[in-house]
């Protein structure tokens, strides 16, 4: 007699189709297409963590050029003075700081700006 572990398989197909709710037409009804529907979206997840890090990263470099530009210095020099600074901030809080408080973003203008004045006199 053949044994097909039936409720184990219909677990495995009853979860995928769980899974698959909010899909659209059979990709939501049937298992077939609903696996290879979330086999996709797994894979566009997995590619999409990563993609969101770059792309929050280019988004905090852009306002704080911005910021840092309307301030009178280019991103590469108010980078290179925080560092010469040895200021430990992200640049998630730097872009924080520049679109919501101009005035200690300021500060940390000065503070690279006196950096790279100390950085120039001794080299």
């Amino acid at each position: 007699m053949r044994v097909t572990n039936a409720p184990a398989s219909r677990k495995r197909r009853k979860r995928t189709i769980q899974a698959a709710k909010g899909f659209r037409m059979r990709r939501s009804k049937l298992y077939r297409y609903a696996a290879d529907a979330l086999d996709h979206g797994r894979q566009y997840a997995f590619r999409d963590r990563k993609t969101k890090k770059r792309n929050f990263r280019a988004l905090w470099q852009v306002r704080i050029n911005a910021a840092a530009r309307a301030a009178g210095l280019t991103y590469s020099r108010f980078m290179e003075g925080l560092k010469a600074a040895k200021v430990t901030l992200d640049r998630k809080v730097l872009a924080d700081l520049a679109a919501t408080d101009g005035a200690a973003f300021g500060e940390l203008v000065q503070v690279a700006q006196n950096a790279l004045k100390a950085k120039m006199a001794k080299a």
